[in-house]
């Protein structure tokens, strides 16, 4: 038995990232067409190092990933822990929401804001990317930080508060500092997420805004050349690192 539940998740784990790793390995394929293997080259990664269309896309990319993540994370880290020291009317409610909005298919979100955007006349570009994708990383940073939060011993703030601490001196010196592994996390996850994003972006952007996932998506309509090879290894690493980094994170322990 214990054999076959090992095969089991060697079969799901290979067809996970089988496909993964022959994407890495084709990224250094001197061939042009990645169905040969010729020989192990890096032109394909100096390729992508003197493409000045990529670099700038890759560049907005990284912006509205950092500024969406760090508003996120004010906004989310803010809601968790109002969500967690207070009780008031619709609280349940409240956190309900949160999980529709965290678990609404990508499609319907893109729609919702861009008939928002029409609506409000709004013009579409980096103004309307950066909001989007603030929103879809939202509950994101609120569920992380707020599950976090709920570990916590109560006890703690009323103590401080006995002390003689006053509400926003509990926050900053007791609340957040405890949190701050899951706020990390948070920002690691909602970084890693508008990074790849390529659904909302394509709804809300304009063309004179273009980040590095809708580059990518009309590189590849045309077939798929050695660069997007590289390229998409190298965003596979970025990801990969973000995502180790936030469960590292998240385990450990409250000190």
């Amino acid at each position: 038995m214990e054999k076959l539940k090992s095969g089991y998740m060697a079969l799901i784990f290979g067809f996970l990232y089988l496909p993964m790793a022959v994407l890495v390995l084709y990224s250094f394929n001197s061939s042009k067409y990645s169905i040969r293997w010729e020989a192990f080259s890096l032109d394909w990664y100096r390729s992508l190092a003197t493409d000045d269309t990529l670099l700038e896309a890759s560049m907005n990319s990284l912006l509205v990933a950092c500024l969406s993540a760090s508003l996120a994370c004010a906004v989310g880290t803010l809601g968790a822990v109002g969500l967690y020291r207070y009780r008031f009317k619709g609280r349940k409610l409240l956190q309900g929401l949160l999980f529709v909005t965290l678990m609404s298919p990508d499609i319907v979100m893109a729609v919702s804001l861009l008939v928002l955007f029409i609506a409000m006349h709004v013009k579409l570009g980096f103004w309307t990317l950066l909001l989007s994708h603030t929103t879809f990383c939202l509950p994101f940073v609120t569920i992380t930080v707020l599950s976090r939060l709920e570990g916590f011993d109560r006890h703690l703030i009323e103590a401080a508060s006995d002390l003689g601490a006053s509400e926003w001196q509990a926050i900053r010196q007791i609340v957040l500092p405890l949190a701050m592994p899951a706020i990390m996390a948070g920002w690691l996850l909602s970084f890693t997420l508008s990074l790849d994003d390529v659904v909302v972006s394509f709804f809300v952007t304009g063309p004179e805004f273009e980040v590095l996932p809708l580059k990518i998506y009309s590189m590849v309509r045309l077939g798929v050349k050695p660069e997007v090879n590289a390229l998409a290894a190298l965003l596979f690493a970025v990801s990969l690192g973000v995502v180790i980094s936030a469960q590292y994170l998240l385990q450990r322990k409250p000190q």
